[in-house]
Order: C-alpha cells, then structure tokens, then sequence
C-alpha cells in the first residue's frame, strides 16, 4: 500500500496559498449567504491538479476533506439523453452526494428509466449513505453504480452497516481500477487550451491500492 502522503498546498485543495488571500477568504465567510449553496459545473471539466490530488487511491487520505463526484446521467424514454457533469461540496450546505439528489436528479419520472452512474473521490459518508438507500428504494426505475477512489472510514461498523444497506437497495458499489481513473482523465479533467489531450500517468501504486481496496470492499459486501 502507498505511504501515508504529505498535507497537500492551499493550491491543491483549491485554496490561496498566502495569508493574505486567506484573511479574504475567512472575510467571506460572513456573507456565505451569497455564495452558491454547492458548486455545480456542468459541460465543463476540473482541474487536473484536483484530480491528481483528490482522486488518488491512498490508503491514508490526509488533507483530502473534500468529495468530487462525476456523473453521467442516461434518461432512457420515447428517446434516450445523456448528460455528464460533476460537483464538488466546497460551499456545500451538503455533501455532493446529497447535492445531486437535490438538484441534479431532484426526480425521477415514472415514465422514465434512469441509469446513472458516479465516479467518485471516495465512498459516501453513514448520512450520504442513508440518503442513497432511501432514494434507491423509493425510485425503483433508477440504477446507480458508485465508482469509488477510496473507502471512507471503512473500518467503522456503522460505515459497513451503511454501505450493505445500499447494496441491498439495488446500488452497485465499486472500487475504481486504472481504468476507470484513465476515463475520468479523459471524459472530465480539462487539458490546457490549444495543446493535445495529454495522455493518463498512472501514479506509483495504483493498481496494489486497488486491489487492497477491493479486497475490504468485498469483506465488508459478503
């Protein structure tokens, strides 16, 4: 497994690295109110150096205190729809877990059948969770597949508890192979303007942190 990684930048969290710019940022927390209640971004890509960071399959994920969640949406009616896009919780009044629920799939017509499937920078916490099964057993035209990084707190008994809910309500939880961070590389991390896509790097231990994450999973899943 890789060693426990090093506290990450300001930067690499997506935060000013000097004092002063964090002076301003603690300022604007007093006007919260104005801030978007979750960031949504939608038809666009994240930063590649949040990704590096954030999506990396550590055993010990110091410093990564955020959920990136990238989504595709197929809507299967009279015709079929296809829509990506992804949400990280930085101003979130909920995790982006929630967040999607609420408003990037508020509801799910009975009319339509909706496959959906999230890569996400690590499993949902106990309430996200909760909030998953729920959804999952009131909407029985809805499938969701969770693609995850890492486990969350997947040594905690109410953790495990929370996740064989989920199975049971019909959502197919997995660990992300190489693979799947190549096509979250692909499909939703912006490339610099005016150069070629530049081609997934595979970190040092990926395939052994998979592995190790996939042998837990399907321990806590039996």
């Amino acid at each position: 497994m890789a060693e426990k990684q090093e506290e990450p930048s300001n930067a690499q969290n997506g935060e000013p690295d000097n004092a002063e710019e964090g002076e301003g940022k603690k300022k604007k927390k007093v006007k919260r109110e104005d801030l978007p209640p979750f960031e949504i971004v939608t038809g666009e890509r994240l930063p590649a150096i949040f990704f590096k960071f954030q999506f990396r399959n550590v055993e010990y994920s110091s410093g990564r205190n955020k959920t990136f969640l990238c989504y595709v949406i197929e809507t299967q009616g009279k015709e079929s729809v296809t829509s990506r896009g992804y949400l990280e919780d930085e101003h979130a009044a909920a995790h982006a877990e929630i967040a999607f629920f609420n408003t990037i799939l508020p509801k799910c017509e009975s009319s339509l059948r909706y496959n959906v499937t999230w890569y996400v920078s690590s499993s949902p916490c106990v309430t996200c969770a909760d909030r998953i099964t729920e959804t999952l057993r009131k909407n029985k035209n809805l499938r969701l597949t969770i693609m995850v990084g890492r486990l969350f707190m997947w040594e905690e008994p109410e953790m495990q508890a929370a996740l064989k809910k989920m199975k049971s309500a019909g959502c197919k939880l997995r660990i992300m192979k190489p693979q799947d961070f190549e096509y979250v590389w692909q499909n939703f991390v912006e490339q610099e303007e005016g150069e070629e896509a530049k081609a997934f790097v595979p970190w040092e231990d990926i395939q052994e942190n998979f592995q190790y994450y996939e042998e837990k999973l399907a321990e806590i899943l039996h």
